[in-house]
């Protein structure tokens, strides 16, 4: 008999900026970098003759936790990844609920049925990683082994695995960042002692208790937000970006003094001419709640993205939304190879300083600025 841990990765990027990550190669976040000590805590006391995982780094980040203290080498294989999401790949889940409500439903609820372009079908994966996993249980026969892979993935293993389907009574659920499932095989025959088991996680570490959407999978996810492109030349969006712009300046100065509206349009206008995907409103559901401007020629020889602006409406402040407009930046410039995100920060404005930090900005410098000094803040991709 052969026994092996099948271990979720930890927090990633795509679980913070709430992004479709198959394939889309994300890293792993501050909290997920706790997660892995907790893990590594959880392992501590557990002899492993092995220890494998998928080839994406959020995985081989999260296997580190088991190599610790053991001086054994990490394995990878793509046949431990996630389910490939085809079109879905590095989109927020906010355009993607909005776009393929139907699919969106499936995904969550009925994955035998999801089908998008390009995507990788519930059976594929279900024999990919049913193949995988009864292969090293052979090659090790007798020992306990570790492998590491990524939530659908192992759902849709452990679906095969339990003989459910979905809608059916205890149909398995997503598994927290870095839940352990523990199976036992012999003979090629599977059984599962337990799942999807989080109990490492101390207060503070669980993905799951700051996300709603797992809870009741029916419904659309209300904290995902979506992106489209905003036209500067379309007097509604010109008006909409320059209240926002107007409200964000009064924010970080205190007053409206030095602010020129025919100055920051024009320079929308120009970003939105090299690149609509530079200038983007913020939207929940059809309303917009915010702007997200990007410049796509500065810092380019140093090899950074710079945020021009990045606002939200009031009543969309302070309840954990802001990030996935750093997570819409921070893909974008890493799509176009731009190792790190910069923004000027005024120095006055103590709150935006304490949200940049808390989602990993560090100080480089104080500059001047036109009403104030200004914080240059840079978050690496």
């Amino acid at each position: 008999m052969t026994s092996i841990y099948i271990v979720r990765h930890a927090e990633a990027e795509g679980n913070l900026f709430r992004r479709a990550q198959g394939h889309w190669n994300g890293r792993v976040t501050q909290r997920g970098k706790k997660q892995i000590d907790a893990l590594a805590e959880r392992f501590a006391g557990v002899p492993l003759d092995a220890v494998y995982s998928s080839d994406l780094d959020r995985t081989v980040a999260t296997a580190g936790a088991l190599l610790r203290g053991r001086g054994l080498e990490l394995v990878t294989t793509p046949r431990l990844r996630e389910i490939n999401m085809g079109v879905w790949e590095g989109e927020p889940w906010g355009n993607i609920t909005y776009k393929w409500p139907e699919q969106m439903y499936l995904f969550n609820n009925e994955p035998e049925k999801w089908c998008v372009p390009g995507g990788e079908g519930f059976y594929e994966v279900q024999e990919r990683m049913t193949k995988v996993i009864l292969e090293l249980a052979a090659k090790h026969e007798g020992g306990t082994i570790a492998a590491v892979s990524h939530g659908m993935a192992i759902k849709i293993f452990l679906m095969g695995a339990l003989g459910l389907h979905s809608g059916e009574p205890g149909a398995v659920m997503h598994g927290d960042n870095t839940s352990v499932s523990l199976l036992e095989i012999e003979n090629g025959m599977i059984a599962v002692k337990y799942y999807n088991d989080n109990s490492h996680l101390g207060e503070g570490l669980s993905t799951f208790a700051t996300q709603r959407w797992w809870r009741d999978t029916k419904k659309d996810d209300p904290t995902s937000l979506r992106f489209e492109p905003l036209d500067p030349r379309d007097k509604e969006d010109a008006d909409f970006y320059l209240g926002c712009y107007a409200d964000s300046w009064r924010v970080a100065h205190g007053s409206s003094a030095g602010f020129v509206p025919k100055v920051y349009l024009a320079s929308a206008r120009s970003h939105s001419a090299k690149d609509k995907d530079c200038l983007m409103k913020v939207m929940y559901g059809d309303r917009p709640v915010g702007v997200l401007e990007l410049d796509p020629r500065r810092g380019k020889d140093e090899g950074c993205g710079w945020v021009s602006l990045l606002y939200l409406i009031p009543e969309f402040r302070g309840k954990g939304y802001g990030v996935q407009l750093i997570g819409c930046a921070a893909a974008y410039f890493s799509d176009r190879g731009r190792g790190s995100v910069r923004l000027h920060v005024a120095v006055t404005n103590e709150s935006a300083i304490g949200f940049y930090e808390h989602y990993g900005f560090k100080v480089l410098a104080v500059e001047p600025g036109v009403a104030s000094d200004q914080l240059l803040m840079e978050r690496e991709s």
